[in-house]
């Protein structure tokens, strides 16, 4: 098995040294972002309450909602990109960056108006389950969450270019740099003011903008300048071969906010913002695993794409059989996690929060199967082959929510959501491997 292992970080083609190169870069670059973001939890804890600080993430995951709006277009660009990319089309792909970034732009920028004009209309207080006044400068914090997130989901979509290049790796160096400008952030600011919502929330939104700008201008003055969005090359007409798979991925990413984003949400309105924190700080624990394998799989969806373009099958059957060699070694990780998260929760963030084991022990289960899924899923997402995915998509969130709400109705606590969350996976779980597995035998 370690030589199976082994072989994934070794040998192989171009393609296969490529990806290689990307995930042992995205390795230390991850584990950078992840120790920023470790120490920014105990840090924003320290500044506000875990009270606020529930609030805070429940907002950012509700206003996260709206990304279904993009109609899964940065999604079609990533494919569609990367077949031009892989037959030497600069000409097609400086139209879909161009189109891409056109379309993101009259999307994003009505509905940040819209979204703004419609946020003092709406009773925050009650939608979140706080009482009035609880918490100070709400309504200014969500408007500030909402400019934020229209305006970064547009910048946003150099990192896909850098998806479809298959070069991720400096995708993720934007992440760890916003993550340690933020960390440097919030701590001047418990130096030098008291803990404020308002605060809180500028620094958490502004450090990504300015960063995501700098990425946005240096990569397209740079490596992509033969690429580079301008409004010349707008072509619409280009756009059905964005929404062609953009549609499916719409709907899948439809089924994805309806079933992750809403977690926070439903735990904050249910079970309050107290609990919101305890499900995080579990998350965060559990998500470093995560973000180091997602940081290995990141390259498989153009990687992918670009194999099956070219017809080399037997590259993406190899790859798949030493990926699931590899989530073996994931699963042994994990649960020693489980097994050490009393005493590791304690030394993270000390008092401040306590983490219920079942938390804990559920939140794991959920991270490992995303693991699994996520194999199978990137090789048919790259693939292109989305029809069993989109269906399910339009399945899974009556079963998310349907099991939620019978388990918080059974008084099942958080772990309801956790639970409802696995048992919705079933596309990642049980579709996505066995039509992975037609696919690849039969192609």
């Amino acid at each position: 098995m370690l030589e199976k292992i082994k072989s994934l970080f070794s040998g192989g083609g171009e393609r296969s040294r490529k990806a290689r190169k990307n995930i042992s870069a995205m390795i230390f670059i991850k584990g950078g972002n992840i120790l920023t973001g470790l120490l920014l939890v105990p840090l924003t804890l320290r500044y506000v309450s875990s009270d606020t600080y529930g609030v805070w993430l429940a907002i950012s995951s509700m206003v996260a909602w709206f990304s279904f709006f993009d109609i899964g277009i940065n999604n079609g660009l990533k494919n569609r990109l990367a077949e031009a990319l892989a037959h030497g089309d600069t000409v097609l792909a400086k139209k879909y960056v161009s189109t891409t970034y056109a379309l993101l732009v009259l999307i994003f920028v009505p509905l940040m108006v819209i979204m703004l004009v419609a946020a003092p209309l709406l009773d925050w207080n009650s939608i979140l389950n706080i009482s009035q006044g609880a918490v100070e400068g709400l309504l200014a914090s969500i408007c500030i969450v909402v400019t934020y997130f229209c305006i970064n989901f547009i910048l946003s979509t150099v990192g896909i270019v850098l998806q479809a290049d298959q070069r991720p790796a400096v995708a993720a160096l934007s992440q760890l740099v916003q993550q340690f400008l933020t960390l440097a952030v919030i701590w001047i600011l418990t130096l030098t003011t008291d803990g404020s919502l308002v605060k809180l929330c500028i620094a958490l939104c502004a450090c990504p903008l300015v960063v995501m700008g700098l990425f946005n201008a240096g990569l397209f003055a740079g490596r992509y300048r033969t690429i580079r969005p301008s409004l010349r090359d707008v072509d619409f007409s280009t756009a059905p071969g964005l929404f062609s798979l953009g549609v499916q991925f719409f709907i899948i990413q439809i089924a994805y906010v309806i079933q992750y984003q809403m977690t926070n949400f439903l735990i904050i309105h249910y079970f309050g913002a107290t609990e919101v924190t305890e499900y995080n700080i579990a998350y965060k624990y559990f998500n470093v695993p995560y973000m180091f394998w997602v940081t290995m799989l990141t390259p498989v969806w153009a990687a992918v794409t670009d194999a099956v373009a070219k017809k080399d099958l037997p590259w993406v059957r190899g790859a798949v059989k030493k990926y699931l060699l590899l989530f073996v070694v994931f699963v042994a990780g994990t649960l020693l996690m489980l097994a050490l998260s009393g005493p590791l929760y304690k030394l993270w963030v000390g008092d401040m929060v306590s983490v219920p084991f079942e938390v804990s022990l559920w939140v794991m289960l959920f991270n490992l199967a995303m693991m699994y899924g996520s194999i199978f899923v990137n090789v048919l997402n790259g693939a292109g082959i989305l029809k069993v995915q989109t269906i399910a998509s339009l399945v899974s969130p009556l079963v998310f929510l349907g099991t939620c709400f019978l388990l918080i109705g059974w008084g099942w606590g958080v772990k309801s959501v956790l639970i409802a969350s696995i048992v919705a996976n079933f596309n990642g779980l049980l579709l996505a491997p066995v039509q992975c597995c037609r696919f690849l035998k039969n192609a």
